[in-house]
């Protein structure tokens, strides 16, 4: 009588045992809220769990995994790490007219390489403000801004205005975490204890959560602003303001007056308000009218800013420069013109002739005749992902992603620095260390030729 042999036992060393490991108080980067308190569980390099992570911030770190490319590409073809900083390095050093643009989404260590590149070799340096909050930037220059931190809006604003934005689908922790719900410090019943109003030109998932809804009229901002601080200021109304805004001037009325009786209340503004007719002027009267009820209260107003470091790049550059985006540093000194030396309009108008690309898509999002002159020129990208405009640009290289592969610093919407946990290591370099090696041969070559001449 036959018998089947028992199949062999495992023993406990062939058995891989998958590496787990939990990353606490890690920092979602995703967007302005920069969210600090992530509870991450890690194995085998792969994040599987993302505690405490709202819907974006959930796609953002299980999503995420290691791209399978080369550490470098020269025109397309795959190039060692050496052969990629030379090429770099010669393309930005002997470009006429470079541009820097990019830089949201990276590291506060890595931005400042990025402005000492532009520096060296002459050229301008944008961010992705921009695109979006450059209208605020620019406000910030002409009236100042009366600001606070989001833990002072939590512990203390009984009355919030949301004016051109949806922080229900583009920031969801928002209202949980800092502004709408969260019971604070002298605010000890939290959602019910504050007022909370929306402005904005459609019903949105935000409308639900809020009081009062303002419908304004599309590309009226500027108008309602100024009618409010009208008001706040005692000064009569035309009642023609209700056919320009489509808001009663008695429901206006009633929420100045609201605000007027609040202890501590703060306006936090979005591109519906940035990117609209008025634009900057738009900004300047929020922010105004913010400073003109300081004469009874307390306020304070805060654009909210998408990309997770975009305001760090803000901060960054105008540390360096003086000025937050768009600064021409080819005369030895920065000068800062918007519409001029911003990187999409240099590029539409066919004058920059060398591009550094950092943590940012271009060729995704600007204009046509910008794209069209982007894929012309020579360029140098960073980015962890195989983007539109990594794949147009001359030399490439594949990073490790901030925050879940690289430590450093980013900034808040708010402007308080906040510390990168990253979750594992990534086989690419971080922004920083390529930025830095390129720098290192900028400046090898500029004191040769300086020697040779």
């Amino acid at each position: 009588m036959s018998t089947v042999a028992p199949p062999p036992q495992e023993s406990s060393e062939d058995v891989a045992i998958p590496e787990l490991k939990v990353v606490t108080d890690a920092t979602c980067t995703f967007c302005g809220c920069v969210c600090d308190d992530m509870e991450l569980t890690v194995e085998n390099n792969r994040i599987t769990k993302a505690k405490n992570a709202c819907v974006l911030g959930k796609a953002w770190f299980l999503n995420h995994h290691i791209e399978d490319r080369p550490e470098a590409t020269i025109e397309g073809q795959p190039a060692s790490y050496e052969q990629a900083i030379e090429r770099a390095a010669d393309i930005l050093s002997n470009a006429i007219y470079p541009i820097t643009y990019g830089l949201s989404d990276t590291t506060c260590e890595a931005q400042r390489v990025a402005v000492a590149i532009s520096d060296w070799i002459g050229g301008c340096v944008d961010t992705t403000t921009s695109v979006c909050h450059g209208p605020s930037g620019i406000a910030f220059q002409e009236v100042g801004e009366v600001t606070c931190t989001l833990g002072e809006i939590k512990n203390r604003a009984d009355y919030i205005v949301f004016w051109g934005g949806n922080p229900a689908e583009s920031h969801p922790r928002h209202f949980t975490r800092y502004s709408l719900m969260p019971k604070g410090q002298f605010l000890p019943n939290g959602r019910k204890d504050r007022t909370a109003v929306l402005i904005d030109v459609r019903k949105t998932k935000s409308a639900k959560a809020v009081d009062i809804h303002l419908q304004v009229k599309p590309r009226s901002d500027f108008e309602l602003a100024w009618a409010m601080r009208a008001i706040a200021m005692g000064v009569e109304i035309d009642p023609s303001i209700e056919q320009k805004t489509g808001i009663s001037l008695e429901r206006l009325t009633e929420v100045v007056e609201g605000m007027k009786a609040a202890k501590f209340g703060v306006i936090l503004f979005g591109m519906g308000l940035t990117m609209t007719r008025g634009k900057h002027l738009n900004s300047e009267a929020v922010l105004s009218l913010a400073r003109d009820l300081n004469k009874y209260t307390r306020w304070t107003a805060k654009p909210m800013r998408g990309h997770g470091n975009v305001t760090g790049a803000d901060n960054v550059v105008t540390w360096q420069t003086g000025y937050p985006f768009g600064v021409h540093l080819g005369r030895g000194y920065p000068r800062f013109n918007p519409g001029e030396w911003t990187s999409s309009d240099l590029l539409a108008r066919g004058e920059a002739d060398a591009a550094l690309i950092i943590a940012s898509d271009p060729m995704s999002n600007f204009s046509q005749p910008a794209r069209d002159h982007l894929a012309k020129i020579n360029s140098v990208v960073l980015d962890p992902k195989l983007s539109e405009t990594a794949k147009v640009a001359t030399v490439a290289f594949t990073t490790a992603t901030y925050g879940i592969n690289t430590p450093g610093t980013v900034y808040r919407m708010d402007d308080v620095p906040i510390p990168l946990r990253p979750a594992f290591t990534s086989p690419y370099r971080s922004d920083y260390e390529i930025l830095k090696a390129i720098e290192k041969r900028i400046r090898e070559k500029q004191l040769n030729d300086g020697m040779s001449s």
